[in-house]
């Protein structure tokens, strides 16, 4: 359980929140208002009222930004996307789940367990979830869509990453106790944070698996900087890439450092048009997952093979997760459309194992729950600055865009690819995904006013000027 000081740094991040806006600039502001109550927040708390969404360290930062920019500061947030794809697909994001709720009125059975059917009333509080959920990816559309935006970013993930991996090394040294310490609790099963006899890290994160991934961000993200150091510059982000890659080495998690094998020399060598084809792949792979793992088209057995080769204990874990994935895949076909909905009722009872089937990955928890129309909707947005990136790079605009867009697209797609094993949708993925889709339309903006490179001012440029 909680202490009360985990409740009470919730209710103090408004605080925190005015006195960040107060000191840094606005962007900085904006961006450590999402990313430290993301790192530093007490996991798997908040406060539960009727009709409301949890307030949560995904919450509470999200609304407490808005409000700040909105009411305090004037500044408009809620503008909905350029396009008629971005437009639809938010729509559907927000209505989703409302449909969902109609749809499962009448109570149903789990093993031994009676879950009751979802309220009307229910649907104001689903909505509201979704609503604050999507706030961060609107307020960053806004906030961070030019060139220096992106390096601000990027930046304050290096940043962040440096002050995180003190805390990382220690649990690594001491064993992943920080959480316990500070908030009385321990977020996960002390059991999945020993491995190859030591620890991995899990800080105040919902998992290692989480921490790992945001330290493969860091390092891409220094990695994106260095690119476009000054030469005496260059030497201080390498160190800070090599020092952040052996954190990672010793967070003992072969995802994220699989993903940083293919993403580094795709970000050290490769230009931002190569760099945001390789994600737009990767994203169209992500989207269509659901449909190749419906009609059996994912080579699961060789995947496990594989999986063998390199870690038996690995491949018994991914064996695991396809297992359950299937078992709620079958039970979610039932209802395909909108799902069965929240309250656990979009997951049955395991045959093999007699108890509820555990969900991993955040594309099968969507499917189950607000079923393919959620999974589009939420997927769809998500990955829709990508491809209109990759839409906008036509002809000598390509020359023009920004050198952070690449790799922020290359970090957005692999989010994606990862939220196939993994939950791993947090508020720094609407973030990204958010200042990539503002980019875009902004780029698209200039490319429409025939602003081209060697034909008036850099696009980047423009859109820079425009920004304020």
């Amino acid at each position: 359980m909680p202490n009360t000081l985990a409740y009470m740094v919730l209710m103090l991040w408004p605080a925190i929140g005015l006195a960040l806006f107060a000191r840094l600039p606005f962007t900085r502001a904006f961006v450590w208002s999402i990313l430290g109550a993301y790192l530093f927040l007490p996991p798997s708390t908040g406060f539960n009222f009727p009709m409301v969404p949890t307030l949560d360290k995904n919450t509470i930062p999200a609304l407490t930004t808005f409000v700040i920019c909105a009411v305090l500061m004037n500044r408009r947030v809620l503008v909905m996307p350029s396009g008629l794809v971005g437009r639809l697909l938010l729509i559907l994001f927000m209505l989703a789940p409302a449909l969902t709720v109609v749809g499962n009125g009448e109570p149903l059975q789990i093993g031994r367990q009676i879950v009751p059917g979802m309220r009307l009333y229910d649907v104001a509080s689903v909505v509201a979830a979704q609503a604050l959920i999507v706030l961060p990816f609107l307020m960053a559309r806004r906030f961070l869509a030019t060139e220096d935006a992106q390096r601000q970013l990027l930046r304050a993930y290096m940043v962040a990453g440096l002050a995180y991996s003190v805390l990382m090394l220690f649990e690594v040294r001491m064993s992943p106790q920080l959480n316990t310490w500070i908030y009385g609790f321990f977020q996960h099963d002390f059991g999945q944070m020993m491995r190859q006899g030591g620890f991995r890290p899990i800080v105040f994160l919902q998992h290692g698996i989480w921490v790992a991934f945001f330290g493969m961000t860091t390092i891409v993200s220094t990695l994106a900087l260095w690119r476009v150091a000054p030469t005496g510059a260059k030497a201080r982000y390498a160190l800070i890439a090599g020092y952040l890659t052996l954190v990672l080495v010793l967070c003992k998690t072969l995802g994220p450092l699989v993903y940083l094998v293919m993403l580094a020399p795709v970000v050290c060598l490769l230009g931002p048009k190569r760099q945001i084809q390789i994600a737009a792949c990767l994203a169209t792979f992500a989207l269509a997952y659901p449909v190749l793992r419906t009609v059996d088209a994912v080579p699961v057995a060789a995947l496990l093979g594989t999986a063998e080769r390199i870690d038996p204990q690995r491949s018994a874990s991914l064996g695991f997760r396809f297992d359950h994935e299937g078992v709620i895949l079958r039970h979610a076909n039932e209802k395909p459309f909108f799902g069965w909905g929240t309250w656990g009722r979009g997951l049955p009872v395991h045959p093999g194992t007699g108890r509820t089937a555990v969900p991993d990955g955040k594309w099968v928890i969507t499917v189950s729950s607000f079923g393919r129309v959620g999974y589009v909707a939420e997927f769809g947005l998500l990955t829709l600055p990508i491809f209109l990136l990759l839409l906008g790079m036509r002809g000598k605009a390509s020359r023009d865009i920004s050198p952070y867009a690449g790799p922020m697209a290359l970090l957005l797609a692999i989010n994606m690819i990862d939220m196939l094993p993994n939950a791993t949708l947090t508020p720094l993925t609407w973030l990204l995904s958010g200042a990539l889709l503002g980019y875009a339309e902004r780029l698209r903006s200039a490319s429409r006013h025939g602003v081209r490179a060697g034909g008036g001012p850099p696009v980047r440029a423009v859109l820079s000027d425009r920004a304020g």
